[in-house]
């Protein structure tokens, strides 16, 4: 047995809770929106993205609306190229079928020529994507944890000052541990944080009005354009 898999229609708010396992696991959802936690970061991925989750690696999966999850367990061999920590993997149109018919088949079999070649087709398919739109970092430090907890609530004055006063930081140390634990600075670690969220929220059914709200522009047409520049769409041909 090369790959396991599994399917599951998911439903709102439905989570998976903190889980490891002995086999790598591709996560993909074939519709709808999902959010993937690991310990280095999550990802709110698309049904154009997977989120690659070594064996042992603790995870969890939230689902913000009704979505079809389709994820393959790969045995330690078949997945011994693949990356050694949690990596986001583009899904093109050849892998997501290949994904959607190994789940209906249910277990990729060595002895089995035709099974055999779809599980290394898979393998040969997945590229990583280096800095995908759709992840967010986490920080490691307590200090720059806590700001950027509070970034992802909106629970401070604003302005990189008045959060890096709230955290005991200047804001120059402040700016400096973000860009180095997370690759971002301040700004843009916030703004994407936004942009993720408001993706849950369209996901579940929101109008973009209160999206935008919600995420912290002051107009819907300043939300549009923000989400249009971040991925490629506006909202509204997104999702469809």
């Amino acid at each position: 047995m090369l790959v396991r898999t599994l399917g599951a229609r998911m439903g709102p708010r439905d989570d998976t809770g903190r889980h490891a396992h002995d086999w790598g696991q591709l996560i993909y959802c074939e519709a709808g929106v999902m959010t993937v936690w690991t310990e280095s970061g999550s990802w709110v991925a698309p049904p154009r993205w997977a989120i690659w989750a070594p064996a042992g690696v603790e995870h969890q999966i939230r689902f913000a609306g009704p979505a079809k999850l389709r994820t393959l367990y790969l045995r330690g061999d078949l997945a011994s190229g693949l990356p050694p920590s949690c990596a986001v993997f583009a899904v093109s149109p050849l892998l997501r079928e290949l994904i959607v018919r190994a789940v209906t088949i249910g277990i990729l079999d060595e002895r089995e020529l035709t099974q055999d070649a779809m599980a290394r087709i898979i393998i040969s398919e997945l590229a990583v994507v280096e800095r995908p739109p759709f992840d967010l970092p986490a920080p490691k430090s307590e200090a720059v944890c806590q700001a950027a907890a509070m970034l992802a609530a909106g629970d401070h004055p604003g302005g990189t000052r008045n959060l890096a006063a709230a955290v005991g930081l200047s804001p120059r140390t402040l700016e400096r541990r973000f860009v180095s634990e997370t690759g971002m600075s301040v700004a843009n670690w916030g703004r994407q944080g936004r942009l993720l969220h408001s993706l849950r929220l369209l996901a579940g059914g929101q109008p973009v009005k209160a999206v935008a709200a919600s995420a912290g522009y002051r107009t819907p047409s300043a939300f549009v354009a923000a989400f249009r520049d971040a991925y490629g769409q506006t909202p509204a041909r997104y999702f469809t």
